[in-house]
């Protein structure tokens, strides 16, 4: 990953609002990681401090809030925090009984992938008043295998590093000049309270590996059966193009 590489999202994004000039800036959730970190920062200096607005969206109890907020400082973009705890605990509440009519109880991956999906209704709704567009904060390695949340983390209006594995964020990140200890700090949903790696059952590096390359160790069978069942999680985004080989890239 080179400056110009950096240089080319930059200009990608600051392309996409000329072409949609009614836009006053960008919202993006901060959760506290690298990937919302490097794409605020992005879009900063494509579009300038003041068209940024990060929003910190706690269910409650929030264990990364501190980076979030130390995030939003050190890029300098205007943030708010909004408890998400009360829509979380309605919807869980309205949607119960309806599961337990049905014989079922409710599961993991209901009470994990409401909050998500709350939070991109926030900043749909705050960024609807406003006239900001949502940026989208996943990356290539996420998309690949579904570790995201269908119609949560996985969609927005753009996103600049839907095309880069979790690795080359971290390239772009300290070529930003962020803070390596941000820029390299373990992976993890916010939600399970266990690290990316430890649900996904590989390493981001074996991953990335794989979708640039192709070559894979142990896991082989287990990444390739994960992208095929989250196919209808990789659709309606636009993503930034690169040349950058892609193993899943049928057009290789």
């Amino acid at each position: 990953m080179e400056k110009t590489d950096v240089q080319k999202i930059i200009s990608w994004i600051r392309d996409y609002f000329d072409k949609n000039s009614w836009a006053k800036g960008a919202i993006l959730g901060m959760s506290g990681g690298k990937d919302s970190l490097v794409v605020a920062k992005l879009c900063a200096e494509a579009l300038g401090k003041d068209r940024v607005l990060g929003i910190i969206m706690p269910n409650g109890n929030m264990l990364d809030i501190d980076d979030a907020n130390k995030s939003c400082k050190i890029i300098g973009i205007d943030y708010k925090i909004v408890d998400i705890s009360s829509a979380y605990n309605d919807i869980l509440n309205i949607s119960s009984p309806v599961i337990k009519e049905k014989g079922e109880s409710v599961n993991s991956v209901t009470t994990i992938n409401i909050a998500p999906r709350v939070r991109m209704t926030v900043l749909y709704s705050i960024g609807a008043s406003l006239d900001y567009l949502v940026a989208n904060t996943s990356n290539l390695s996420e998309f690949e295998v579904g570790y995201t949340t269908k119609w949560g983390d996985n969609v927005g209006d753009f996103a600049p590093i839907a095309n880069f594995t979790k690795s080359e964020v971290c390239e772009i990140g300290l070529i930003l000049g962020l803070p390596e200890k941000l820029v390299h700090k373990t992976p993890s949903d916010g939600l399970s309270g266990m690290s990316d790696e430890q649900k996904l059952g590989f390493s981001y590096n074996e991953l990335d590996k794989f979708i640039r390359t192709g070559c894979v160790g142990l896991n082989h069978d287990k990444i390739v059966k994960m992208h095929n069942n989250s196919e209808h999680k990789r659709q309606g985004v636009l993503r930034y193009k690169n040349t950058l080989p892609n193993h899943f890239d049928k057009n290789c």
